[in-house]
């Protein structure tokens, strides 16, 4: 059985769907078989990996609803090695929707029950919120990877999502574990980012990675050629980082 992970911080902006996009991608070009599943209502990464919101007819919010199956929306080989379960901005209406549903936190959990022999990773890309789709997806989880970016502040908000993270592994989850950080946006040239690294370091000094994500000019405009940074720009900083995070 393969190892899912949702890549979860309320704060926007800080490279969570950038990350999942790019971490699933690297996987499944290291011969993975990955799933990346877009449970975010913007669908970035949707597009992100090359797909078009407006030509698909059955996403995951048709999943969450019981209008679909499983193998309606789910958009296999992607590129080799990886499939979708893609997403539009219908899905911000399931946090109402869901609201009567019996087990309405575990939804998803039941859909990967399904088919979680099938992949080696499964990559979550959640919500910027700690919302009713969060908990879904820490419900169907075993790990937590959490993006920080090298600003100041990095670490506010982060005892709102680890306390958040407790609580689903009380209540519904109780295998979740945080098991990495991600420093994003790192620029070595200056004294904040190396300041910010080593403040995430210090307060979690076994889970944060030694691979840190750059800046990239290369990186940012990937998602506006619908690619990933390892299909955009191989050989760059950007594919090459996220290459040794998927590694590590």
């Amino acid at each position: 059985m393969g190892r899912t992970i949702a890549i979860a911080n309320q704060k926007g902006g800080v490279g969570k769907t950038t990350t999942a996009i790019n971490l699933s991608a690297c996987l499944a070009e290291a011969g993975q078989r990955v799933l990346a599943i877009d449970f975010d209502p913007q669908g970035n990464a949707t597009t992100g990996l090359g797909l078009e919101k407006e030509q698909i007819e059955d996403t995951v919010y048709e999943l969450l609803l019981g209008d679909c199956t499983l193998e309606d929306c789910l958009m296999r080989d992607v590129q080799e090695n990886l499939d979708v379960l893609p997403s539009d901005s219908n899905l911000a209406g399931a946090e109402i929707e869901l609201l009567d549903v019996e087990n309405k936190e575990s939804v998803l959990n039941g859909y990967l029950e399904t088919i979680r022999d099938q992949y080696d990773f499964i990559i979550i890309d959640c919500p910027p919120s700690l919302s009713l789709l969060t908990i879904n997806a820490l419900v169907a989880a075993d790990t937590v990877l959490v993006p920080i970016q090298c600003e100041y502040y990095a670490l506010e908000g982060l005892g709102q999502l680890i306390n958040t993270i407790g609580l689903v592994q009380e209540h519904f989850n109780p295998v979740l574990l945080v098991s990495t950080m991600l420093v994003t946006m790192f620029d070595r040239r200056t004294l904040l980012s190396r300041e910010v690294y080593n403040e995430v370091k210090g307060h979690y000094p076994s889970i944060v990675l030694n691979t840190t994500i750059p800046r990239s000019v290369k990186i940012s405009e990937a998602p506006s050629f619908s690619q990933s940074v390892i299909a955009y720009d191989p050989r760059g900083i950007g594919a090459i980082s996220y290459g040794e995070a998927a590694l590590e």
